[in-house]
């Protein structure tokens, strides 16, 4: 069975492409690519299940069409639209110095100085020139913290815990 810390979000299942089972795949990371991965987990109504790709190819640098082994029509393509698609973490090609956005969701943020938790990374915000994490705090409210370098200390991807300076007052507004 496939546990949810496990794996890492990595996208979205589009609509069918053609008739022969192919599907668009709107991706925030390549790592399928990059590792030359066997197979992707698609979430099916809370259930991670592996689907093992027979070929893909790319439309754009955020979109691929996808083909599954034994998904051979329309029909069962269909079956698979709007799921989310996520990528095994033992399969990453991330380290300590390198890691990517899509993996760091749901880390925990510790407060480098009072070594306290803060809350936990819901999503990354990377519209604007400055990097954004958006956290959920321990106290339920949602907050907008730079990403920025100097703040980011260590990234521990087996704690899957994040510490970093957090400046004063920014918890606040």
């Amino acid at each position: 069975m496939i546990r949810e810390e496990d794996v890492y979000k990595i996208g979205k299942l589009g609509k069918p492409h053609g008739v022969k089972g192919e599907l668009s795949f709107l991706f925030s990371d390549d790592v399928f690519d990059r590792v030359d991965a066997d197979y992707l987990v698609v979430d099916m109504d809370g259930i991670l299940v592996p689907f093992f790709i027979e070929e893909y190819r790319f439309k754009s640098n955020e979109n691929a069409l996808v083909k599954f082994e034994d998904i051979d029509t329309q029909e069962r393509a269909r079956e698979l639209t709007g799921h989310a698609v996520y990528f095994p973490r033992s399969l990453s090609d991330s380290d300590e110095a390198h890691v990517s956005w899509a993996e760091i969701i749901g880390f925990a943020v510790i407060d480098r100085q009072s070594g306290k938790l803060v809350g936990h990374i819901t999503s990354v915000d990377e519209a604007t020139i400055n990097t954004l994490f958006e956290l959920e705090t321990t106290a339920g409210n949602h907050v907008l913290l730079p990403a920025h370098e100097e703040l980011v200390h260590e990234a521990d991807l087996q704690k899957r815990e994040i510490r970093m300076t957090i400046p004063d007052g920014l918890l606040d507004l």
